[in-house]
Formats: structure tokens, C-alpha cells, sequence
């Protein structure tokens, strides 16, 4: 079978566009946190905002990393929730307000990665931080 290499030019377009993307996935979720933006954006619309179709930069992300944007763009969720969920005078429903989701979708969400409850996160922070671990 012949190899074939990708010209370094290439490679590192496609590392180019990643870091790109994550940039413009952080700086959203901190519109989003901070009440600048109200509305969860989709993958389409962060491709539109780096002026590309959307399957192109599907095609390139995962071609540098080996995983889809989606991948990306919900563990920046999760590590944003995890990190709200850490104030314990929120409310959880506030947090999912504030994430654009109902409390109930934020909940499956959460544990769908997490493999707990928000609510159980946050028991388990709280027993962590009360035991010395934290």
C-alpha cells in the first residue's frame, strides 16, 4: 500500500483552525456566563464565525485530533458547569438557566458525561472539600 504524507503547510492549517475553533468555543461559553449571549450556539454558527462551512471544519478538527467538535465543545461545557456547580449558593436550576438549558435537559447532560446528577456532584464536592481532600 503507499503512504502517503500530509505537507507540514497542511498540518499545520488544520492545527491553525482547531486552536481557532476552541478559541472561539471559550470565548462563547463565557458570553453565555457572563448574560452576553442568551442562547446556546451550534457548531454551524461557531464555523460561520471563523467564515467556513461547517463540515469543513467537522472534516478538520477531527482529522487533527480525532475528535468532532461536538467532543470539544461539551467537555468545555462540563468543565464550565463543574466549575459553577462548585459555588454552592447557586442554585442548580440557575446554573442550567444560565447554561440555556432547562433544569431538567441540564441534569441528563451533566449526567450523561459526568455519571452523576449536578446535585451529586456537588455532594461529592462538598464531602471532598469537608474531608481535607480538596
Amino acid at each position: 500500500m503507499p503512504t502517503t504524507t500530509i505537507p507540514k503547510k497542511l498540518l499545520a492549517r488544520q492545527h491553525e483552525i482547531t486552536a481557532d475553533f476552541l478559541r472561539v468555543v471559550d470565548q462563547h461559553l463565557a458570553d453565555v456566563v457572563e448574560g452576553r449571549a442568551t442562547e446556546m450556539l451550534e457548531i454551524r454558527d461557531l464555523a460561520d464565525q471563523l467564515h467556513m462551512h461547517p463540515t469543513h471544519l467537522s472534516n478538520t478538527v477531527k482529522l487533527a485530533t480525532g475528535h468532532s467538535p461536538c467532543y470539544y465543545f461539551e467537555a468545555r461545557i462540563m468543565d464550565v458547569s463543574r466549575h459553577l456547580l462548585r459555588d454552592t449558593t447557586r442554585p442548580v436550576a440557575d446554573i442550567a438557566a444560565n447554561l440555556t438549558y432547562d433544569p431538567s435537559n441540564f441534569t441528563k447532560f451533566f449526567k450523561r458525561f459526568e455519571g452523576c446528577t449536578p446535585k451529586q456532584y456537588r455532594e461529592q464536592v462538598w464531602a471532598e472539600r469537608h474531608s481535607g481532600v480538596l
